[in-house]
């Protein structure tokens, strides 16, 4: 009974260890594609920015060309007025006609003026607008280059790292399933908690892997002993022997090479 006990711990410290193996592999080819696909995101949302803030130029531009048009209109209706009452003023009967005709004449002038003004304001904003038009049409011009750029080179790391991602996922799953639920949320919190995700590390040296603090030698024994799961005291991850570790690493290279 005891040797079962034995092998079986021998056999869940082998299976974390392949399974740190594996999702450290997964770690090293999303840092491959690092900051990337946030760059294609940040980029995709920056040019349909883009788009929008050029349709929104475009139906300004409108508009204010339906405002030009409206105001030519009543200057139009202002001058044929002007010359209705003109025309009336060489008919009138009394000093008042004539004078209530001419502020009607004064007041259609002065709309013309001010349509006049505000023709010329109109203007002046479809000039700057012109120069924003250009502007972003110039910003879009290069954000799509860019884009261009960005998301060949992400296609081509995806090309080449994602199906061997997808099988390594395939494989994490289900060295998962080969473990106690118990060990793999402990595994998984505490790869959440430490550095570069690595939650099971070997004894390099007499310190656990990527630590400095030395592993009392009676400890390292019993890690060799392999007879329970110990963790750091110091960083709490799970500790392996070197010599398991090694035999790890050259089966699960050899699982590697296929995928």
């Amino acid at each position: 009974m005891a040797k079962k006990a034995e092998t079986s711990v021998e056999d869940r410290l082998r299976a974390l260890y392949d399974l740190q193996l594996i999702d450290s592999r997964i770690d090293e080819i999303r840092n491959v594609r690092g900051e990337l696909p946030l760059e294609v995101q940040d980029l995709e949302d920056e040019v349909e920015g883009l788009n929008t803030r050029l349709e929104k130029l475009a139906t300004n531009l409108d508009l204010i060309d339906d405002q030009i048009k409206s105001k030519k209109n009543l200057m139009e209706e202002a001058k044929a007025l002007i010359k209705k009452y003109s025309e009336q003023q060489k008919n009138v009967r009394n000093n008042r006609e004539f004078n209530s005709l001419t502020k009607e004449v004064e007041f259609q002038e002065l709309e013309i003026q001010l349509a006049e003004k505000h023709i010329k304001e109109f203007k002046a904003q479809i000039d700057q607008k012109k120069v924003v038009i250009d502007e972003t049409k110039a910003r879009l011009k290069d954000r799509k280059t860019h884009l261009k750029h960005k998301r060949s080179e992400l296609d081509d790391i995806l090309a080449e790292t994602q199906k061997e991602e997808e099988a390594l996922i395939k494989k994490s799953e289900d060295f998962q399933k080969k473990l106690d639920e118990r060990l793999v949320k402990a595994y998984l919190r505490i790869r959440n908690n430490v550095k570069n995700g690595l939650a099971v590390v070997p004894i390099e040296r007499g310190a656990s892997g990527g630590s400095f603090f030395t592993i009392p030698p009676q400890i390292q024994v019993e890690i060799g002993s392999r007879k329970k799961v110990i963790t750091d005291e110091h960083s709490g991850r799970i500790l392996v022997d070197a010599q398991l570790a090694e035999e790890e690493k050259a089966k699960m290279e050899k699982m590697f090479a296929k995928l």
